[in-house]
């Protein structure tokens, strides 16, 4: 890990992931394989996993269920943060915010924006804090989850990686959530 000295120890975050498109199954969800693939590898446990098509009412139920449980201490979201007509992550995920994570998406496009130039600008990935629970929205390409994973979330979900990380904030977020 190149994000400095690692002093703590690992803390394994349950995470559920959730892939939102009309065209895939969870049968053949590459996006949502790489994801579990990934979090798995570095140690978190996956809490769940489902796939929906690209309704903004299905999608909010699922992650509003999620956010709930106090099992789940993150949600990643892959797919529908397009600009077409049936993408509706955003919009159905940003009501759910108590707190936003600008930094997020802007990060992602600017990684992103090594990889795909200046297509990247396309992408609406966003981020946020509901009910005490890390929300994270990427991209449906499999490509873009590698980045999001590899290049933001694996280091910013290890307890380790200073100057500092969400594991270290999760524990107060979810005192001060409106309803925990």
């Amino acid at each position: 890990m190149s994000d400095g000295a690692q002093s703590k120890a690992f803390e394994p975050l349950k995470i559920a992931v959730l892939t939102v498109s009309d065209s895939r199954s969870i049968a053949d969800d590459r996006s949502g394989d790489a994801l579990q693939q990934r979090l798995e590898a570095a140690g978190h446990l996956l809490a769940a996993r489902e796939l929906v098509p690209d309704d903004i009412y299905r999608l909010r139920a699922v992650v509003s269920a999620w956010i709930a449980d106090m099992a789940v201490q993150v949600v990643l979201v892959t797919g529908g943060t397009g600009v077409t007509g049936r993408d509706s992550t955003p919009e159905a995920l940003t009501p759910l915010f108590d707190r936003h994570i600008e930094g997020f998406g802007e990060l992602f496009r600017w990684l992103s924006f090594e990889e795909i130039g200046a297509s990247t600008i396309q992408s609406r990935c966003t981020a946020g804090v509901a009910n005490g629970t890390l929300v994270f929205a990427l991209p449906g390409s499999t490509g873009a989850c590698r980045t999001a994973w590899d290049r933001i979330l694996a280091s910013q979900l290890d307890a380790r990686t200073k100057p500092c990380n969400f594991v270290s904030l999760i524990p107060r977020m979810r005192e001060t959530a409106p309803s925990r």
